[in-house]
């Protein structure tokens, strides 16, 4: 099988390749590809000034059920990756909120990313 020679797949091979290194966490623990998927939505929301709570979350129907959700939360608090948040007044509603771990973490991945543009072959 003859690799790709285009610049912009090679490009995002490599940024795939640097990203994978990246992905695991600092003391080893990693996060399979359904949690990563869950923590971008919430961090994505939260990053637009619109944090979502875990209702939201537990909701979001294309990244699995409600109970399989509530458990990938769970591992992400588990993990020191979410907090949550009540504001004053409402106990009800729990803001999922990134922690200082998890912007860490996408800092590298973004660190990563500009690494591979860097490099992209004239």
């Amino acid at each position: 099988m003859e690799k790709t020679q285009s610049p912009f797949a090679s490009a995002y091979l490599r940024f795939l390749q640097l990203a994978k290194v990246v992905q695991a966490l600092p003391d080893g623990q990693e996060m399979d590809a359904n949690e990563v998927a869950l923590l971008q939505s919430v961090v994505l929301c939260w990053y637009e000034n619109k944090p979502m709570t875990v209702r939201v979350a537990i909701g979001l129907a294309e990244l699995g059920s409600p109970a399989t959700l509530h458990k990938r939360i769970t591992r992400l608090r588990d993990k020191d990756m979410l907090s949550t948040l009540n504001l004053e007044g409402d106990r009800r509603a729990k803001f999922l909120i990134p922690t200082p771990r998890t912007l860490d973490y996408f800092k590298h991945l973004g660190q990563s990313m500009q690494l591979a543009h860097t490099n992209i072959a004239p």
